[in-house]
């Protein structure tokens, strides 16, 4: 009488990968649950970075699919803290920025790669096979943000000691502000108060050693932040 056969010894049978969502839209993730159930084991979700960074240490799944803005502080807080305690965990940013400044940012963390929320449902399933195997993925217009920034050119640099002084959530603030929001505005958008902008935006100005906004918008222009 033969033995039987394990079912991860069956023939031509490989695991499935098994991937994480972090993204603060319900509704998004759970149209990223459907189109990817298919192809890959969704084993969890999370809308905050706490949240996060206690569920993704806990299931340690092959992939991580991160949002890069989210209220409560950016996905390269929840990167760089798992990259710590499981470097094995690959992480894939999905976002609807394609700021050069959060390219760079988050592969300059550790990410495998960088796609935009308009990447199709196929499109996207193969990029979390290819970081699962190593591979680096991008969205075709981020990869010269890639490139030029390992080529060390001035206009994305790789190392800046001026920017990396600066929270994420201070360089969130920002963003916004050198793109004309108002600080009522800024607030609605970050979910916090005008109060807790205000207070963001004088530790930025600090750090910088400037004295206003319109300062402050420049030089976030002339690195591609805005």
């Amino acid at each position: 009488m033969t033995e039987p056969v394990e079912p991860t010894e069956l023939a031509g049978e490989t695991s499935r990968l098994t991937v994480f969502l972090v993204d603060d839209h319900a509704m998004f993730r759970a149209g990223v649950r459907a189109e990817l159930g298919a192809h890959v084991d969704v084993v969890g979700e999370a809308s905050t970075v706490a949240e996060a960074i206690s569920r993704i240490q806990t299931i340690r799944p092959d992939v991580v699919l991160l949002d890069v803005h989210m209220p409560d502080g950016g996905g390269r807080a929840v990167l760089e803290t798992i990259r710590r305690t499981h470097p094995q965990v690959r992480f894939l940013a999905l976002s609807v920025s394609d700021a050069a400044e959060d390219v760079i940012g988050l592969i300059r963390a550790g990410a495998r790669g960088y796609v935009t929320k308009t990447i199709s449902p196929d499109e996207l399933a193969a990029a979390v096979r290819r970081v699962a195997d190593g591979d680096a993925v991008f969205s075709p217009r981020l990869a010269g943000f890639v490139l030029d920034a390992f080529a060390s050119r001035p206009d994305v640099p790789v190392a800046d000691p001026e920017l990396d002084q600066l929270t994420n959530r201070e360089r969130e603030v920002l963003r916004l502000l050198a793109r004309g929001y108002a600080y009522k505005e800024i607030a609605k958008e970050l979910f916090i108060s005008i109060k807790t902008v205000e207070t963001h935006v004088s530790n930025v100005l600090r750090k910088l050693q400037m004295s206003n906004r319109y300062e402050l918008s420049r030089w976030a222009a002339d690195r591609r932040l805005v």
